[in-house]
C-alpha cells in the first residue's frame, strides 16, 4: 500500500505541494447510483415531479460541486476543469450517474470526479425524498484515472484483474 501523501513526517495534516510537477492532461471517472421504488423512477422518467426536472437539476449541481470540490475538500487543490460530463441511466427502480471530469494540471480530478457524483445523486434525493425516503445512494466509486506520474489505472474487474491496473 502506498504511503498517505496528505501528512508530513511527524504526522501533521498538510496539503500536497504539486509545485514541482509538470502540467499534465488529467481525467477521471466516477459513477454512484441511487435505489428507489419503481414509482418514484416512474415520477423522474415522466417528468410529472413538481419540482422541476430532476436529472437536469441534478446535473447541474453536480457541475457546481465539481467546480466547488477544492472548498469542500480540505486538503483538495482547488483546480481549473477544463470538462466535466454527467450522465444518467434511469431503470425501473434506479438511477446511475457516471461522471467524466478533465483538467491540464500538475494533480488529478478523481475528487472533482467523485463530489460530482455524490452530489447528483444527493441532489436526486432531495428532489424526490417526499415521495421516497427510504431511496439510497450506494456504490460511489472512481471506475478510472488517467494522466500524471502513475497514468492510467481502472476500477478492478474481471476484465483487468484484482489490482485495478490492467
Amino acid at each position: 500500500m502506498n504511503q498517505l501523501t496528505h501528512f508530513d513526517e511527524q504526522g501533521q495534516a498538510w496539503m500536497v505541494d504539486v509545485g514541482g510537477k509538470p502540467a499534465t492532461r488529467r481525467r477521471a471517472v466516477a459513477q454512484g447510483r441511487i435505489r428507489m421504488q419503481p414509482a418514484t423512477a416512474a415520477l423522474i422518467a415522466g417528468g410529472g415531479h413538481t419540482k422541476g426536472d430532476v436529472l437536469g437539476i441534478a446535473r447541474v449541481a453536480a457541475i457546481m460541486a465539481a467546480k466547488r470540490t477544492g472548498e469542500l475538500i480540505p486538503l483538495c487543490h482547488p483546480l481549473a476543469l477544463t470538462h466535466l460530463a454527467v450522465e444518467f441511466e434511469l431503470s425501473k427502480n434506479a438511477v446511475e450517474v457516471r461522471v467524466a471530469a478533465e483538467t491540464q494540471g500538475p494533480t488529478g480530478v478523481e475528487m472533482e470526479a467523485l463530489t460530482a457524483a455524490s452530489v447528483a445523486l444527493l441532489t436526486i434525493y432531495d428532489m424526490c425524498k417526499a415521495a421516497d425516503r427510504a431511496m439510497r445512494i450506494e456504490a460511489v466509486q472512481l471506475l478510472e484515472k488517467h494522466g500524471g506520474k502513475s497514468g492510467s489505472w481502472y476500477a478492478a474487474s474481471e476484465e483487468n484483474g484484482a489490482d485495478g491496473t490492467g
